[in-house]
Formats: structure tokens, sequence, C-alpha cells
């Protein structure tokens, strides 16, 4: 079993260090706030575990995977403002807790902060972690951008979908895996393979965001479950419902989406289309497509077959996962 105490560990103890209330405490309280409600922290974990694989001390790694656990944090506070998400990991998000003001300014703050982070490392090392940092932040927007259209959009392709899910998540955790690659000094054909295998690794795991958004245990997810229902969100189960369904679930699915509101019978009757046509198991089945395509790329990195084994189990323990 694939054992990530050790990162997470020692990212722990320096999350307690780099987490300490400043003046104005209205400005770093929040900043504190959302770092301590921990989740899953994949992706600056994904970077110590690419920095070992590659034969370095993880730890020279640390800085780049906080930067990155900074900036994803600094997405999510801003995500949730847009989406007007009243939970996260199970606490009430930041801009619930404070206001609308607060949470902009705290997540401005934290982008910066994230950026600092590389300026521990030699020149030559922090302007390509730089480079592929503000390349990979510029796709996330996008990406987020893209998500908003959609909302005002009557028609979305799965294709334009994916495109979107791949610069909102995916590019981060490629961007995460190989930046421990460019601390490890590794080949630039593996630090591509392993960018690759990140992001091919992010499209699954969003796409079972998806499903767990619907179909997950309230009090495993942490989030509120129907949530993407209720905010008319085009996601993968709601486009392939669309194509899929039969002509009186299409028209139920396409006034349900065209309405704003919280019933909870919006959801129930959501997940019951999602059911009959087909599309929960075709869920299922483009995760595992992307995980097998995560996969096959690693056959490209130069690390020991039992090193890319462990990242193989990784990568099926995300596709399993119920959180």
């Amino acid at each position: 079993m694939l054992d990530l105490t050790k990162y997470k560990n020692a990212l722990a103890l320096r999350l307690k260090e780099e987490v300490t209330t400043k003046e104005p405490r209205t400005l770093y309280e929040p900043i504190d706030y959302i770092l301590s409600l921990g989740g899953k922290q994949l992706r600056p974990v994904l970077t110590l575990m690419s920095c070992d694989l590659f034969g370095q001390d993880y730890l020279k790694a640390m800085n780049a995977a906080l930067a990155v656990e900074w900036f994803h944090n600094f997405s999510l506070i801003h995500d949730d403002i847009m989406d007007e998400a009243p939970l996260r990991r199970g606490a009430p998000t930041v801009h619930e807790k404070w206001n609308l003001n607060t949470g902009i300014l705290s997540g401005d703050a934290m982008l910066i902060l994230a950026y600092r982070f590389f300026e521990g490392y030699e020149p030559p090392l922090f302007q390509e972690l730089a480079q592929l940092f503000s390349k990979t932040a510029l796709e996330v927007c996008e990406g987020q951008q893209y998500d908003v259209d959609f909302e005002s959009r009557n028609e979305v392709t799965v294709s334009e979908y994916l495109k979107m899910i791949t610069y909102k998540t995916a590019v981060l955790l490629g961007a995460a895996v190989k930046m421990g690659a460019i601390v490890a000094g590794a080949s630039e054909v593996s630090k591509q393979s392993i960018y690759e295998f990140g992001k091919n690794l992010g499209i699954a795991f969003q796409l079972q965001d998806d499903y767990l958004d619907a179909f997950g245990d309230p009090k495993k997810f942490g989030k509120q479950v129907g949530g993407d229902i209720l905010a008319n969100k085009k996601t993968y189960l709601y486009l392939h419902a669309l194509e899929h369904a039969a002509e009186n679930d299409r028209n139920t699915l396409l006034i349900w989406f065209g309405t704003k509101t919280d019933a909870p019978e919006k959801v129930a009757e959501v997940k019951a289309i999602f059911e009959r046509s087909g599309t929960t198991e075709a869920t299922r089945n483009m995760i595992e497509q992307y995980t097998q395509k995560a996969f096959e790329v690693l056959e490209q990195v130069q690390i020991l077959e039992d090193q890319k084994n462990r990242l193989r189990e990784f990568g099926g323990a995300l596709m399993n996962r119920e959180l």
C-alpha cells in the first residue's frame, strides 16, 4: 500500500511554521483559516513525491510544494465566491465566514505569497519554476472563465468541457508533479512525460469530483452534494445525459437547468435521469480511461519500475476515492 505519510508529515510541519496570523488580522486570518481546513493536499504531495522518485531529497521541493498549495487555495477562495458556495471541506467558505471583499483580498494575497516561495531557489531553477507556475496560473484562470461562460451558453460539447477541466484543474496537477521533477534535475523527456501523467490524472480527478458531487456521501465529500446540479453546472454528467437520455428526460433536464432553484427534488430528479441514461456508468468509464492514459505515459519517465508502480498506485487510489 502506498505510504504518503512522510510527505504529509513534512508538509504539515512546514505549514504549521508558515501559517501564522499577522497584521492586519482581517487579511491573514482567512488565509490561515482555509489552509487549516486541510483537504487532500494531493498537489503538494505530488510535488514532494515526484522529487523523491527522481532520487533527490524531497525536502528540496518543499517551497515549490507550498507554492502549489497556496495557489490552489487562492483559487478555491475565488471559485467559491463565483459559485456562491456555502461550504468548503465541510466548513463555511471564506466569503461566508467573513465577507466578499475579505475573500477577494485574502485570495489575492495568497497568490502573491505563492510566488514568494520560489525565491529560495537558485536563479536558473527559480526561472524555470516561475515560468511553469505563471503559465499554469493563467491557464487555470482561462479554465475558470470557460466554466463561467458555459453557464450562459445553451450548447456546450463534451470536448469543450474536457478542455475546460484540463485548464481549470488538470494543468495544476501536471505542474505540481513536474515541479518536483524540475527540482530533482530530471531530463526534459521525463519532465514533460510526468507533466502529461499529472495532467491526465487531473482530468480523471475532476471527472471523479463531478461524479461525487452528485453521488458522493455528504459526510465524506465535504461539500454540498448536488451543488453542481443546483448551480446548473454543465458537467460531463449533464452533457452526457443530455445526449443520451430519452426525449422526456432530456426535456426535464433542460427545464431544470434553465431554472435557478434550491428545491431538493431538482437534485433527486436529475440524478435519476443520470442513472437512467447510463451517464453514471459512462462517467466511471471516462475516469478509468484518463487514469489509464496517465499510466501509459509513465513508460517515458526515466525512473525505476518500482517508482512508476508507486505513481500507478497513487492514481488508482484517486480513481477509487470517495471524497
